[in-house]
């Protein structure tokens, strides 16, 4: 069966019952019968819950199934009688119509409504783009009416944004300038939300958003088009956390979702710490590999918010391990325990990367049913002679039931001590913070510049603003900046292109290579598999 067809079949409980499991039944604002938004500042719980962040190796085209996991682990959790909930990112429309589909799961461990989380969901994406247009459209008419402000039309560093893949926009031409979009997802105005503790933060961090220099080359806020009462405006539902449900009825929190190549890629504060604040156990991800998405929910995250994660789970496959070996789409599925011991050098260096921060790791392998037993011990063994706990997570195939023995071993990590530390100090300069990152986690050895990179630095120490955390964008495929190298690449060369400073997020965005912030759609995208009948079925969303 499709995801679509399991969740059709699946008994969905009305919203305010799965409310009612962790206690915020009186503090909802109903979305239909399946869909909530959570009053967040009216909940007073205890704030001793355990965070589990769950992680994994590099991406690959055949999906890790990392998402798959932290459902699985939080219905597992659910199963042995504990209180869990688990709090992820919201989809962006851009992938359900590209090439990746939906986000909501698969298999028996999966979220629903899945097509209304898909697709529009409760309208915080549509929210985020007009906020993030309304500031570009304040821009141009400010600039319209006189540029009281000496807006250089030059030296305009905000862009426009649309939820839709459109590559015919990544650059176009206004009647005074060029102009470049980005997706949504990566859109500042989209990490301000994820890393704002409450309405008023919120109000300030977009105020502080750098929008241009003036002819002077100083900077101009989105606080000096007095704009960031009206976004807030925008916003203000937005910033409510909403609940939804898995199919075993457990309640889920999804909220936010800015990307991990370009942005820190994780869910948004509040969210968090609302989990923690009901829960004893909240299971969240960070997007792509451990070298994008973990170090920076470490690092800008986890600074940000005062949050220690308990327990750190490394999400791997045979396929993926295979795919490192350089083994062929036609051969992947193929029992070839030789290409797992070429190829789990990409799960040492995730390791590797982890240990940086913390000693209480799991490796959950996410099982397929052309997994041997041979390749399952093979990597077993290999994860134990590191020192590091291991379990094999089935819940695609068997729900919560699948994921109790990980969600055992989970809690027995919880219940060690906590050695949790941050990689670099913020007070470090620029330079030392991405010497830090590309050498601790990308694992690179000497580090050029471009001309323009160091242009932006000196631009971003002049307005002292360079104290900020580092939030890298490069690849998701490999550790290092080269898509092709896979496996563990180790002291090569790295070249930063760019930098970039999100003045209201609160981060310094370095590119590694030349990033994408608006994708295209492939020839045969998954828009053409989406489709709906007379009685509302939609189907092709996965």
């Amino acid at each position: 069966m499709t995801d679509i067809e399991i969740q059709e079949r699946s008994s969905k409980l009305n919203i305010v019952d799965v409310a009612k499991k962790i206690g915020v039944e009186n503090n909802i604002e109903l979305y239909g019968s399946d869909k909530a938004k959570i009053n967040y500042n009216l909940i007073d719980g205890k704030s001793n819950g355990r965070l589990i962040l769950v992680t994994s190796i590099n991406p690959t085209p055949y999906g890790e199934g990392k998402t798959t996991v932290s459902i699985g682990l939080n219905d597992g959790l659910n199963k042995i009688d504990k209180k869990s909930i688990a709090v992820l990112r919201e989809p962006s429309l851009g992938p359900v119509f590209g090439v990746k589909g939906g986000a909501t799961g698969g298999g028996y461990s999966q979220v629903m409504p899945i097509s209304d989380i898909n697709l529009h969901f409760t309208g915080d994406l549509h929210a985020i783009t007009s906020a993030n247009d309304l500031i570009s459209a304040a821009i141009d008419n400010h600039i319209y009416y006189g540029n009281e402000l000496n807006i250089d039309i030059n030296n305009i560093c905000f862009r426009r944004c649309l939820d839709v893949n459109d590559r015919a926009l990544r650059s176009v031409n206004l009647s005074n300038r060029e102009e470049h979009f980005n997706i949504t997802a990566a859109s500042e105005v989209m990490s301000v939300l994820c890393l704002s503790n409450d309405l008023m933060d919120l109000k300030k961090n977009l105020g502080n958003i750098l929008v241009a220099y003036n002819v002077k080359g100083e900077p101009i806020y989105v606080s000096d088009l007095k704009l960031e009462g009206a976004l807030t405006v925008i916003l203000k539902d937005a910033i409510k956390p909403n609940l939804v449900q898995s199919l075993e009825n457990n309640p889920v929190i999804i909220h936010g979702g800015p990307f991990a190549n370009i942005a820190h890629g994780c869910n948004s504060i509040i969210a968090t710490k609302l989990g923690l604040k009901i829960a004893d156990y909240v299971v969240t991800e960070a997007g792509f590999g451990s070298d994008l998405g973990a170090s920076k929910f470490f690092d800008i995250k986890c600074r940000y918010a005062n949050l220690k994660p308990s327990c750190v789970v490394i999400v791997a496959t045979t396929k993926a391990l295979k795919y490192n070996a350089g083994i062929s789409k036609e051969d992947i599925l193929k029992p070839d325990v030789n290409a797992l011991k070429r190829g789990i050098c990409n799960l040492d260096a995730h390791i590797d990367n982890m240990l940086k921060y913390t000693n209480n790791i799991i490796v959950a392998l996410n099982k397929y049913d052309t997994d041997t037993t041979e390749e399952i011990n093979y990597i077993k063994d290999y994860v134990l002679r590191r020192g590091i706990d291991f379990e094999i997570n089935d819940s695609y195939l068997n729900g919560g039931d699948g994921a109790i023995l990980l969600a055992n071993k989970v809690v027995d990590i919880c219940d060690r001590a906590n050695d949790f530390k941050l990689l670099y100090d913020t007070n470090l300069s620029i330079k030392e913070k991405i010497d830090i990152i590309c050498k601790n986690i990308f694992h690179a050895g000497i580090i050029n510049y471009s001309d323009i990179s160091n242009k932006k630095i000196r631009m971003i120490e002049s307005i002292g603003k360079d104290k900020l955390p580092v939030c890298v964008a490069k690849t998701q495929y490999s550790i290092s900046d080269d898509p092709k190298k896979l496996g563990y690449p180790k002291d090569y060369d790295i070249t930063v292109k760019d930098i970039n400073v999100y003045t209201g997020a609160g981060f310094i965005v370095v590119y590694l290579g030349d990033i994408m912030t608006m994708p295209g759609l492939s020839r045969h995208s998954n828009y053409e598999n989406i489709d709906i009948d007379n009685n509302y079925n939609i189907k092709g969303i996965f």
